[in-house]
This record gives structure tokens, sequence and C-alpha cells, in this order.
């Protein structure tokens, strides 16, 4: 769980780093972006080990069924995740589409797993968005983007189609298959 946990610490602490230190990220400016991808990608890696590690505590048996809920709301994640890069409409319409996604990612995956370390990592994660969010609003507020155009929705929806069926593939790969609807 330790592995996890360090795991956890790399992705939360960097990602925050800009908004609880404003005047030591400016300082640090050049050099930060590489640092705060390096201490992420090795968070990432640490904690997929340290889940797959950790014994599993079983806290709570998920509802039947709920993976057909978290397949639909991972599909609402990973769609919100494209929403900046691919101009869509709503990119006027939600502040914070990725870390909203992060939120949704979150939940589903605590529909379907009611262990431990399952809480430990959703948990984390989502928890660590939603500070993310209250400390950007909190920042200042918000400049409205330009509108996005249906192009860049229709670009996302492809794009969440081959992301969600790599992560599908993906989980298949880990003995985890997405699509059984209870596990």
């Amino acid at each position: 769980m330790s592995i996890l946990i360090l795991g956890i610490l790399l992705w939360v602490l960097p990602h925050m780093f800009k908004r609880l230190a404003p005047r030591r990220h400016v300082m640090m400016m050049p050099q930060i972006k590489a640092m705060v991808a390096g201490f992420v990608l090795v968070g990432v890696v640490l904690m997929v080990i340290g889940y797959r590690m950790a014994d599993v505590v079983p806290i709570y048996s998920p509802l039947p069924g709920m993976g057909h809920a978290n397949n639909t709301l991972m599909l609402i994640s990973i769609y919100l995740f494209g929403v900046s890069g691919s101009r869509s409409v709503l990119i006027d319409k939600i502040r914070h589409p990725m870390l909203w996604g992060m939120v949704i990612w979150s939940v589903s995956h605590l529909l379907v797993n009611g262990d431990l370390s399952s809480i430990v990592l959703f948990g984390a994660l989502g928890i660590w968005a939603v500070a993310e969010m209250v400390l950007i609003n909190r920042a200042g507020p918000w400049k409205r983007p330009q509108p996005g155009k249906l192009t860049g929705d229709l670009k996302n929806l492809i794009g969440t189609a081959l992301i969600y069926g790599l992560i599908a593939w993906v989980h298949s790969l880990l003995g985890h298959n997405p699509f059984l609807g209870s596990y």
C-alpha cells in the first residue's frame, strides 16, 4: 500500500504545486514543466505497481450490474478529457472539463471496486480533482474560451471511441474484462 500512496502523492503534489506555491512556481518556471512531468510519470507507474501489489481487503460489495454504469460513466469521462483539446461546443460551458472527467472516472471506478486499495486510489484522485477545482476557482475568475464547433465534438467522439477501446483492451490484458456488467 505504501507504493500506491507514494504514487498518489507524486501525482497530487506536483499538480497542486502551482496553486499551493505560486511564487516558487514562477521562480522555477523554465524547469518546472519537466520536473512536474517526471514526478507525475513516476507517480503513475508507482500507482499501477502499488495497486497491483496491494492485498485485496474488501470494504463493500459493488451492486450487480454496476459494470454497465461504469462503462457509461467512463465514456463520459473520456469525452470530457477531450473537450479542451478538440474545441468542443462544451469548451465555453464547463470550466474544468478534465477535472470533471477525473471526478467521473473516480466515481465510476468506486462503483465497481469495493476494496481498500481501490478506495484509496480512486477516492484520493477524485478528492484531488475536486480540491484542484476549488483552488483554481479561488485563484480568479474564469476567462471563458471562444465557443467550440461541432467539428470539434466529432473529433472528440472519434478520439473517445479509440481511447475507450484502448483502455478496455488494456484492462482485458490485465485480467479485468470491462464488459461483464458485474465483477
